[in-house]
C-alpha cells in the first residue's frame, strides 16, 4: 500500500487535500440530500393535514377558504406526473395498520400540525404501501377508472389514519408519495465534482509554486554533495521563509566552497613541504654503510611517502574533476585481476554478465585496488565478481580469511582504522584504504558495505548506480 502513496511533498499534500475535499463534499451532498428528503416528507404531511382540515365535518365557509390552499399543495405534491384522486375514507372501526409498518416521525409531525389547527386527534397511525396493495384504492379504481393513469398500482401511498373522538369514527387519508427527483442527485453530484475540481486545481497550482523552490534547493544540494567544487547560487524565489532558506543555503555553500579551497591549498603545501625533505632523505641514506640499517630507513621513508599519498588522495576525492564516462565495469575489474595475476597474487575473476555504468575510471580503479589488496593481505586470496542488481553495478570482492568481528566492521571504514593493530605497513597498513574506497563510492552516489560470509571470510560490496 505504501508503494502507491506519493513520495514528494506536493504529492502528499495534494493527496491529503483531495481526501479532505472529498469527505467535505460527501458530507455536503448528504446534507443536501437529507434536506430534499425532509422537504419531500413535509409536503406529504402538509397535504394529509390539509385533507383532514377541509373534510366534510369542517364548516362550509372554512372548507371554501382552505380549498385554494389545498389545490396549490396538491399541484406541488403531484407535479411528478399522474394523480390519484382519492376521497377520505370514513369508517367506524380502527384501520388495520401493523405496528412494524408505522412511520413514527410522520405521526409526530402530523399530530403537531392538526393540534395547531385545533383538531383533536385521538389515536393516529401513518404507514406507507403501494396503491395496488390497498383494497380501498383498488375498489375506487374499479368503480371509477378515470381517476387513475397507467401504472397507478406501482405508486406509493402514504396512508394516515386519524381517530376523531368528536365524530366517533376514524378518518383515513391516502396521499400519493412524490417520486424522488432524480435531478437532485445529479445536481448534487455535478456540484460536488465542480467544486472538487476547481479547489483541487487551484491548490495544485498554488502548492506547485510553493514547492518549486524547494525542489530546486533539493536538486542543488544533491549536486553540491557530489561536486562541492562547483558553487552555484540559487535564485531566491517563493514565500519569505523559503527565500530565507535559499539565502542561508547560498551563504553556506559559498562558505563550504571557500573552506574546501583553503583545505586544498593547505594540503598541497603540506604535501610539497613533506615530500621534498623525504626525497632528500632518500638520497642521503645511500651513504649509510650498514645495509640493514639503510633498508629499514628506506622502508620508513617509503611508508611515510605512501601514507602521505593516501591522505592527499582522500582529501582530493571529494573534489574530483575527472568527468564520469560510460565504462565496461566487468572489463575494468578483469584488467585489475590480470595485474594481480601477473604479480603472482591469488586473485581470480568470477565470470559474469557485462555491466556498463558511468564512472570515474581513475578513482574507481583505485578503490577496487584497495579492496583487492586488503582481501589478499588479510584473507590470503580474492575472488572478484561484477553484477547488476536493482539498477546498480555491484563489485563484490570476497576472501577466505578469518573475517572480522561484527562490532568492528563499521569502525574499519573510518580513517586510520586497521584490520590488525601492528604498525607494520606490510600487514597493518595505514588504515586509509577502506576509507578511500568508501569515499569513492559516495563520490559516485553509491555505498560500500562489509559483511562476513557464511562460509567464512569477508565480503566487500561496492554498489554504484547505473
Amino acid at each position: 500500500m505504501s508503494r502507491l502513496l506519493p513520495k514528494s511533498l506536493l504529492g502528499q499534500v495534494m493527496l491529503v487535500l483531495a481526501i479532505a475535499l472529498l469527505l467535505a463534499q460527501v458530507i455536503s451532498a448528504a446534507l443536501l440530500f437529507r434536506a430534499a428528503e425532509q422537504r419531500r416528507e413535509e409536503a406529504v404531511i402538509n397535504a394529509i393535514a390539509l385533507r383532514v382540515v377541509i373534510a366534510r365535518e369542517t364548516p362550509r365557509a372554512e372548507r371554501i377558504r382552505l380549498r385554494g390552499e389545498a389545490r396549490r399543495a396538491g399541484r406541488a405534491l403531484f407535479n411528478d406526473g399522474g394523480r390519484l384522486r382519492l376521497p377520505i375514507e370514513r369508517r367506524i372501526d380502527a384501520p388495520a395498520i401493523a405496528r412494524d409498518d408505522r412511520i413514527n416521525r410522520y405521526e409526530v409531525r402530523l399530530r403537531e400540525l392538526l393540534e395547531a389547527q385545533g383538531i383533536n386527534a385521538g389515536n393516529l397511525a401513518v404507514t406507507r404501501k403501494r396503491a395496488g396493495d390497498d383494497l380501498f384504492v383498488r375498489e375506487r379504481v374499479e368503480r371509477f377508472p378515470r381517476i387513475a393513469q397507467p401504472g397507478w398500482e406501482r405508486r406509493r401511498l402514504v396512508i394516515a389514519a386519524i381517530e376523531r373522538p368528536e365524530f366517533g369514527r376514524w378518518q383515513v387519508v391516502r396521499v400519493p408519495e412524490p417520486e424522488r427527483d432524480r435531478g437532485v442527485l445529479g445536481g448534487i453530484l455535478v456540484q460536488t465534482l465542480v467544486i472538487f475540481a476547481v479547489l483541487f486545481a487551484a491548490m495544485f497550482f498554488a502548492l506547485r509554486r510553493l514547492t518549486r523552490p524547494l525542489a530546486q534547493l533539493t536538486s542543488r544540494l544533491t549536486d553540491f554533495a557530489q561536486r562541492p567544487g562547483e558553487t552555484v547560487l540559487i535564485e531566491e524565489t517563493g514565500p519569505a521563509d523559503m527565500r530565507r532558506l535559499i539565502a542561508a543555503h547560498n551563504a553556506m555553500e559559498t562558505r563550504i566552497a571557500a573552506l574546501l579551497d583553503e583545505k586544498d591549498v593547505m594540503l598541497g603545501a603540506i604535501g610539497h613541504d613533506l615530500k621534498t625533505p623525504l626525497a632528500a632523505l632518500r638520497v642521503r641514506i645511500e651513504n649509510v654503510p650498514d645495509d640493514a640499517q639503510r633498508a629499514r630507513m628506506a622502508d620508513s621513508i617509503e611508508e611515510l611517502t605512501s601514507s602521505l599519498d593516501d591522505i592527499l588522495n582522500l582529501a582530493r576525492v571529494g573534489r574530483a574533476t575527472e568527468p564520469a564516462e560510460r565504462t565496461d565495469c566487468t572489463a575494468l575489474a578483469a584488467s585489475l585481476v590480470e595485474e594481480y595475476e601477473d604479480m603472482g597474487e591469488p586473485v581470480s575473476m568470477v565470470d559474469g554478465a557485462r555491466v556498463v555504468a558511468a564512472v570515474r575510471v581513475t578513482w574507481l580503479r583505485r578503490a577496487l585496488r584497495n579492496l583487492i589488496g586488503n582481501a589478499v593481505r588479510y584473507g590470503g586470496s580474492a575472488q572478484v565478481s561484477v553484477a547488476e542488481e536493482d539498477g546498480k553495478a555491484v563489485f563484490r570482492i570476497e576472501d577466505d580469511g578469518p573475517g572480522i568481528d561484527e562490532e568492528r566492521i563499521e569502525g574499519l571504514l573510518k580513517p586510520f582504522a586497521r584490520g590488525e593493530t601492528s604498525r607494520n605497513r606490510a600487514t597493518g597498513g595505514a588504515g586509509l584504504g577502506l576509507t578511500l574506497a568508501r569515499a569513492v563510492a559516495e563520490l559516485h552516489g553509491g555505498t560500500l558495505t562489509l559483511a562476513n560470509r557464511e562460509t567464512g571470510g569477508l565480503s566487500a560490496e561496492l554498489r554504484l548506480p547505473l
